[in-house]
């Protein structure tokens, strides 16, 4: 795909964002804009998937460690095939299958059950493992939110990979800066994060987590490192799309209400119009 596609889609799957959390009236725009190009990218030219058949051998995995930012995912998923897109304005409603959290049972694409914090990496650890030990050639990848590598156990999975030079295995940090309680750096600052991912082992890339080229290259250069993991340390903003949004800690677990929706959908329509002229 061109880098304009991929742009075109990360619009839609900003606005099925949008739509879910303000459809549920509860979830995590913030951290779910600001990975969006990410996961548009990861499901439409990186991952090999299929929606036809999710749960296929073969297929690379993706584990959502930081799992409340699951409208990005799983409106990505939509935008893939998994399930209709209409289906994001049940997020979070009682009886729907779209949870708060990934649920690997009920929602198709979805690979492990998250949202507790710090957990994602290590069963991505365990996923990476098991494809060495059965001599696959599957890829794992896990997003990361730089406030959730404040968990120790972030860290115990981390060494275990690079002992284990698990060259299989991609973890992307969203470092977007913000978290729930404001600024990272002031919370519990994780800086540097790429000299710590080293220290661990790990291959370690920064990029501009919004910019599709270097997201390209990245992960290019990760399944050409061998003998080690690849940590991608991605710089984001935080409602990335939204200008209302964008760069505010307030929006990590904020729903939007009905004249903020319409304005975001407002932008974001006018967004793709724009790439529509290019």
């Amino acid at each position: 795909m061109t880098t304009l596609e991929l742009q075109k889609i990360a619009v839609e799957v900003r606005k099925g964002v949008i739509v879910g959390t303000h459809s549920a009236k509860s979830g995590h725009p913030g951290g779910s804009l600001s990975a969006a190009d990410i996961f548009t990218y990861l499901y439409f030219e990186e991952m090999n998937v299929d929606p036809a058949n999710p749960k296929a051998e073969d297929r690379d995995r993706f584990v959502l460690s930081k799992g409340h930012v699951a409208p990005g995912l799983y409106s990505t998923l939509a935008q893939r095939g998994f399930f209709p897109v209409e289906d994001m304005e049940t997020l979070r409603h009682v009886g729907s299958y779209l949870q708060g959290h990934p649920d690997m049972k009920h929602i198709p694409g979805v690979d492990m059950s998250s949202g507790s914090l710090g957990q994602g990496l290590s069963a991505a650890v365990g996923m990476a493992l098991a494809g060495k030990m059965d001599g696959k050639d599957y890829r794992v990848y896990t997003l990361c939110g730089d406030g959730e590598i404040q968990e120790g156990q972030i860290w115990e999975a981390a060494m275990f990979a690079g002992h284990r030079k698990l060259d299989n295995l991609v973890v992307i940090v969203d470092n977007n800066g913000l978290q729930i309680d404001g600024d990272i750096a002031d919370v519990c600052s994780p800086y540097p994060i790429d000299k710590k991912f080293e220290a661990f082992n790990f291959h370690v890339i920064n990029i501009d987590g919004h910019d599709f080229e270097q997201i390209a290259a990245a992960l290019k250069e990760a399944r050409e490192t061998k003998g080690q993991p690849t940590a991608i340390i991605a710089t984001t903003v935080k409602g990335k799309g939204v200008s209302f949004m964008e760069g505010k800690a307030s929006w990590h677990g904020t729903a939007p209400n009905d004249e903020q929706f319409a304005i975001a959908m407002e932008e974001l329509q006018k967004a793709g119009e724009a790439l529509c002229q290019k």
